[in-house]
């Protein structure tokens, strides 16, 4: 059952198309990619404001055209080390829906490489055996030039977080 609905998310995903655009950036040596439709603009580090009492993972919020927005650092979704801040670290500024809502999201990075387009026939569903990541929270491996590009699901990954933070309140 959970292969289906891995493999289902997997060509939704790609909305019937033969690739897409999406944006490279990486987190502690890993390729990541992010559809470049819900990509707002890319951001030097600004200064961050902790938030007591939140989760590591959206731990502090910065200020983006006058608007307090959540930062988020998905490396900790992904089991992964916090990483120290160089010069290449950027804040990606996405907009997603949810729960019904335009949502505005920074992601820290570790290098924004480029835009470019991923083709689904390079595509994979996450394997559901030996991923040190779990599979809801990626909605594709994309093979490309010997390596591997992993096309997080960023709704997956901030509802989940969501839904977290509402249990812990409780």
């Amino acid at each position: 059952m959970t292969d289906n609905i891995s493999k289902t998310d997997h060509k939704g995903f790609w909305k019937g198309g033969e690739d897409l655009s999406v944006l490279t950036f990486s987190l502690n040596g890993e390729i990541f990619a992010i559809e470049a439709t819900v990509v707002q603009e890319i951001l030097d580090l600004l200064p961050e404001t902790n938030v007591p009492g939140s989760l590591p993972f959206v731990g502090s919020v910065i200020n983006f055209r006058g608007k307090v927005i959540p930062l988020a650092d998905i490396r900790l979704a992904f089991g992964m080390e916090a990483s120290n801040v160089t010069i290449d670290s950027r804040i990606i500024v996405t907009e997603l829906e949810i729960d019904g809502e335009q949502t505005l999201i920074g992601i820290r990075t570790d290098r924004v490489y480029e835009v470019t387009r991923l083709s689904v026939n390079a595509s994979e569903p996450p394997p559901i055996v030996g991923m040190r990541w779990r599979p809801d929270y990626i909605h594709a491996l994309v093979k490309r030039d010997g390596e591997f590009i992993i096309v997080p699901n960023l709704l997956a990954i901030f509802s989940s977080r969501n839904e977290n933070a509402v249990k812990a309140s409780a």
